[in-house]
């Protein structure tokens, strides 16, 4: 398999996985813990591969989301296409951080998302969700570096495999 072919199907297999551990049932004690794999994910491929991620394939993969979720149609492609144009932005920087800041850079974007999520349920008429729904940044944010680490171990043995 061609180094190309390699790095497609880590990345769409990275998002088809991140897409069923969105679906994944947990008990409602869980839930509030439960992080945003999507945002997560394109996190990733934003900071390593740019020229993969732009805003048209964030606003897709959110309509994906919204679609396998019943959310709201539009809903995640929103917030995904505000994060992916947030991190693209300022990807220079983000990239180099230590592994302690880039966790505190994923959850002030995680957060941004939780606040843009609360913008578009208020204007849909959505009564203000409860204090656990401030959870699943943190959660996100504690992911983040094993997320990070799986990723980028993945990426470097498929470049050792081709060599």
């Amino acid at each position: 398999m061609n180094r190309q072919r390699a790095n497609a199907t880590l990345f769409w297999g990275s998002i088809v996985l991140c897409y069923l551990l969105q679906l994944m049932p947990l008990p409602q004690a869980l839930l509030p813990f439960k992080p945003y794999w999507l945002a997560l994910i394109l996190v990733y491929w934003a900071l390593e591969t740019p020229e993969r991620i732009g805003l048209g394939l964030a606003f897709v993969l959110g309509l994906a989301g919204d679609v396998l979720t019943g959310e709201l149609l539009g809903e995640q492609a929103l917030r995904l296409c505000i994060l992916s144009f947030i991190i693209l932005r300022f990807r220079s920087r983000l990239r180099f951080f230590p592994m302690w800041q880039q966790s505190l850079a994923v959850f002030a974007l995680l957060l941004n998302d939780r606040i843009v999520l609360l913008m578009i349920r208020a204007c849909a008429g959505e009564p203000p969700p409860p204090v656990a729904f401030w959870l699943a940044p943190a959660a996100g944010m504690l992911t983040w570096p094993w997320l990070f680490l799986l990723l980028d171990d993945l990426r470097a043995r498929l470049r050792v495999h081709e060599s």
